[in-house]
């Protein structure tokens, strides 16, 4: 039976794809099949996108980055770094979220993979469609989510805020992951990884430092 995971952030910019890319590749170390999708992207450079978000997923799956391995994993991609419906209003486009539904059961539908990682934009009330934030396509696809949160000061805050809006919509909430934040003066993270547990009730809490690895 495959896992299906929605991994979500409580913040922006936190390290999804740097945690969501380690889990894909551990599970294909473990001889287990995964495959993930990524429906949104922003911020997207068409002339250089090997080290985006798309690609550092496909890299991670061992897929080759070509334009349809690309059209596969991230359908919508927008040059604007902001938020999905932002980047693209600034194209002439819309971005309702009912075509984004149909992509994601479809696709978790007929997957076979062990492992399927969903992986929203932004934090988990960002707006990632016209009218509908990161919260309302789990509300649509009712999958487990994987909490990423960050490592930055004021992070533990954003985490927790997630996690109990998730809780309270009556969501399961897997697991929370900190990520290791990048600013050498970041708070220390094991002292962020256990207050975060403290708080997180019976939810495990793991770190992912920065790495490859």
């Amino acid at each position: 039976m495959s896992a299906h995971l929605y991994v979500a952030g409580g913040h922006t910019d936190i390290g999804k794809t740097h945690v969501a890319a380690a889990l894909l590749r551990a599970a294909r170390a473990q001889g287990l099949t995964a495959d993930a999708l990524k429906p949104v992207a922003s911020g997207f450079d068409p002339d250089d996108w090997t080290d985006s978000d798309p690609g550092r997923l496909l890299a991670a799956l061992g897929v080759a980055p070509t334009a349809e391995a690309l059209d596969r994993i991230t359908p919508w991609r927008f040059a604007a770094p902001l938020a999905p419906p932002s980047a693209a209003a600034r194209e002439g486009k819309a971005l309702p979220l009912g075509p984004l539904v149909d992509l994601c059961t479809e696709r978790l539908a007929a997957t076979d993979a062990d492992l399927f990682l969903l992986e929203s934009a932004g934090g988990i009330m960002s707006p990632l469609a016209d009218g509908a934030t990161c919260l309302d396509l789990l509300e649509a696809l009712q999958i487990p989510t994987l909490l990423v949160g960050g490592g930055y000061l004021g992070a533990m805050s954003h985490t927790l805020t997630a996690a109990e809006v998730l809780r309270a919509r009556g969501h399961e909430v897997r697991a929370i992951v900190v990520s290791q934040d990048a600013d050498p003066a970041a708070p220390d993270l094991a002292e962020t990884l256990a207050l975060v547990a403290a708080h997180a009730g019976d939810v495990p809490v793991f770190a992912a430092p920065r790495g490859a690895d």
